[in-house]
């Protein structure tokens, strides 16, 4: 009769613990596997797994829509209605928090989107409001002297009564100002003017039309509003000067911007943050020409607190890296930076096509790990940023369904139905602490259980001998 020596014995019995092991750990891994599958899905349809581009469709997020001009602070936007009342999720993670430590998040709006599902989406996830028109020259004051505050009140109102903040834009822009303020004295163009007494004397009645405009504006919300567009978009590359060739510059050069911000200061106080608002800056030309002109006005002690970056790009371009280059440019002048108007549209610059209601996935999947990357970015650079405003909270009222051409597109977090589009959840950074701790998770309960199996052999064997 065959009898097995006890070294045999140990070997076989050693065998059998290492393959009992792998059976209970493969059992493990694909239970974990699933659980975590399933954990995935049911919090955050369509996330990027630890960078690579695994972005799972769901039916309410899947198409993004349930059912050298002057961009943004651009034209009243066209809005493409839903055809039912779209229900905003309370049930998932607010955008101000996720962010609360590291800079506030904001949105542009309109007066009637205090009321509604955007107001509910707003509530939830923004903690400061700009009015994407309300507060335009040519919407307080259209005309001289008449000053209407009723849109500018609402948008005011609405923030204080849900515990926000606003910014206000714009003090000066070249577009959206009443024709009144490049009239003279007799009703005629200022830039016509070819007499040099004649055309000081229209630079000093623009002068002073433009500083009762800001120090009224200014002082009615002063200790309301603390953050300024002073003024907005004056650098064009492609003007004498790098300057853009506006009203406001041909009548008075670059005293109307000094006047600007030396009203709002005198009005506001120190507490006023003021800001010069472009698109653009991360192109190094346009960049260059705005960092020089800031520099010449601060050395002449204009008070400029800030630059703030609109950042509307596309989903091509331009380079994260050319965008933090900018912001860290401007802070080497002492400078805060915002990012004052971001949007992200699903179609390059130069692309004049439309992909209608029915948005691809895998442009939706590209526009989230872009955005993800973007915010990557500005978390990393939080030192030098103090804040982020998207122009817009939702797709179904966005100024790119007009521009450049009239077609749907989607550049926001949420969708047309409100809904969280996949570019919402790469926002979203405890998702990879979430993920990598339940590998942790996973690699001790497979500790545990190979521990588990072996002690008792290891007991076994210590009593045999």
């Amino acid at each position: 009769m065959f009898r097995m020596s006890k070294l045999g014995r140990w070997a076989v019995t050693s065998v059998a613990t290492a393959v009992a092991a792998s059976v209970v750990l493969l059992l493990i891994v694909s239970y974990m596997d699933s659980r975590n599958k399933q954990a995935a899905e049911s919090q955050a349809p369509g996330t990027l797994e630890e960078g690579a581009a695994e972005l799972r469709g769901n039916p309410e997020v899947s198409n993004g829509n349930s059912s050298a001009e002057s961009p943004a602070s651009a034209n009243k936007p066209a809005s493409t209605e839903p055809q039912a009342q779209p229900s905003v999720r309370q049930d998932i993670p607010s955008l101000h928090e996720l962010f609360e430590e590291v800079f506030p998040i904001g949105a542009a709006i309109e007066p009637n989107q205090t009321n509604g599902p955007s107001s509910e989406l707003l509530k939830k996830h923004v903690r400061w409001l700009v009015a994407e028109n309300a507060m335009k020259p040519d919407e307080i004051q259209p005309s001289e002297g008449q000053f209407i505050w009723t849109n500018a009140d609402r948008i005011v109102e609405y923030a204080k009564e849900n515990n926000m903040q606003v910014r206000f834009h714009t003090l000066v822009w070249h577009t959206q100002v009443g024709a009144w303020f490049f009239q003279d004295a007799e009703g005629k163009p200022m830039v016509d003017e070819t007499d040099p007494k004649r055309r000081e004397a229209n630079k000093k009645l623009l002068l002073e039309r433009l500083d009762t405009h800001v120090r009224t504006i200014v002082g009615r919300y002063k200790g309301e509003i603390t953050s300024w567009d002073v003024v907005n978009e004056v650098i064009e590359p492609g003007d004498p000067d790098g300057m853009r060739a506006s009203e406001w510059y041909k009548i008075a050069d670059t005293d109307y911007i000094a006047t600007a911000f030396r009203a709002a200061r005198e009005v506001g106080g120190p507490e006023a943050k003021l800001y010069i608002n472009d698109y653009g800056t991360d192109n190094p030309v346009k960049r260059d020409r705005l960092f020089q002109l800031v520099k010449d006005l601060l050395e002449q002690g204009v008070p400029i607190d800030g630059v703030g970056h609109q950042t509307h790009i596309d989903i091509y371009g331009p380079s994260v890296d050319s965008i933090i280059t900018s912001m860290r440019k401007f802070a080497e002048l002492g400078l805060d930076n915002l990012v004052t108007e971001l949007d992200m549209s699903i179609y390059a610059w130069n692309d004049r096509s439309d992909y209608g209601q029915d948005l691809p996935q895998e442009i939706l999947n590209l526009q989230a790990e872009r955005y993800g990357k973007l915010f990557k970015a500005f978390r990393q650079n939080k030192d030098i940023l103090s804040g982020v405003v998207f122009w817009g909270i939702a797709d179904d009222h966005t100024w790119l369904h007009g521009f450049p051409v009239a077609r749907t597109n989607a550049p926001l977090l949420f969708d047309q139905r409100h809904q969280p589009k996949p570019a919402f959840w790469l926002l979203r950074e405890d998702r990879v602490i979430n993920r990598r701790y339940r590998r942790v998770e996973q690699a001790l309960w497979i500790n545990n259980c190979i521990a588990q199996c072996r002690l008792p052999k290891k007991r076994d064997k210590e009593k045999a001998e």
